[in-house]
């Protein structure tokens, strides 16, 4: 009802002789301005490796308000599905049992479908397509890099890919089969 007024009047007005003009608000300048985008303070990358030590992709990792942003390419890991997880150490000697346990500072349950919560290193599966190659975003929800409960302590950190999918359910990690790939997290900012 309001809208048909105001093109009514627009119109109106328009018919007069009257020219209706819209503006927009000027754009937020000064304090209001740099509130509204706080610069990015940590951030991370990793080298993903296969089983022979060999690069396979890369992956970058940047603390936001919402949580972990982690954004990345991968290649080399067969066709299918692929669970990815935080791991609680950073190293990456094949068959990458060396990257420790899923990051889990609560002591939660592994899976988004657990209803006793998820491990903060809990990641959403890959799709890898017929050419092998896959970028990939996520957002860890409520992980930082560094600090209390950070991914990063005196253990380090990894990103690790597997060769199966995770049924987000299944303790300690979804069923998600070997550890194929695997990229130690090492702070740049």
């Amino acid at each position: 009802m309001k809208r048909r007024s105001v093109v009514g009047i627009a119109l109106g007005l328009v018919a007069c002789g009257h020219a209706a003009v819209v503006s927009s608000p000027a754009p937020l300048s000064g304090p209001a301005a740099a509130a509204a985008a706080p610069p990015i303070a940590v951030q991370a990358t990793a080298t993903i490796i296969d089983l022979a030590g060999a690069p396979i992709g890369s992956a970058s990792f940047t603390d936001t308000p919402a949580g972990l942003l982690v954004i990345g390419s991968v290649s080399g890991l067969g066709i299918g599905v692929h669970g990815v997880h935080l791991h609680s150490a950073g190293r990456c000697e094949a068959p990458f049992a060396s990257a420790g346990s899923h990051f889990n500072p609560g002591g939660a349950k592994h899976g988004f479908r657990s209803p006793a919560g998820h491990h903060a290193g809990d990641l959403p599966n890959v799709v890898t397509p017929p050419a092998g190659a896959y970028g990939f975003q996520f957002v860890a929800a409520g992980v930082k890099l560094t600090g209390k409960d950070g991914l990063i302590d005196t253990h380090g950190a990894s990103i690790v890919f597997h060769s199966g999918a995770d049924d987000y359910l299944t303790d300690p990690s979804g069923g998600s089969g070997g550890r194929l790939a695997c990229g130690v997290i090492t702070l740049t900012k």
